[in-house]
């Protein structure tokens, strides 16, 4: 993961280099917005890549000298079919909703949306 998180990192690097050269020199708070949020999301993906190779070390593709017995066994965990994604999904619709229709709607939406993405983070909590 460490190749990654450098890839992201180099990525966010240039998207925040490209939004502060484009935010001086247009003016365009449009574009300079959408420069600003890709370099958050790479760099948020870039975080993710380095705290995992933090936490699990090198993987066998991450070793120049790795055969390929080395990667043999279980990749990882992979959870079951789950019914939260789809109560975050409605959640996020009904949350979106209400910014356009009332208050009393995006409430409702937050509401849906907080228990999917709490259902999603403690599913497998006891595993």
């Amino acid at each position: 993961m460490k190749a990654e998180a450098m890839l992201f990192g180099a990525v966010a690097l240039f998207f925040g280099g490209s939004a502060a050269l484009y935010g001086v020199w247009s003016g365009d708070a449009t574009g300079t917005t959408a420069l600003v949020v890709a370099c958050g999301m790479a760099a948020l993906v870039g975080f993710f890549c380095l705290i995992q190779y933090r936490r699990r070390g090198p993987r066998p593709q991450d070793r120049t000298d790795a055969e390929v017995a080395d990667a043999a066994g279980p990749v990882a965990f992979f959870p079951d079919a789950s019914v939260w994604p789809i109560v975050t999904a409605l959640g996020f619709a009904v949350t979106a909703g209400g910014v356009v229709y009332g208050l009393w709607l995006f409430l409702i939406g937050l509401g849906v949306l907080a228990r999917g993405v709490f259902g999603m983070v403690f599913q497998y909590a006891r595993r």
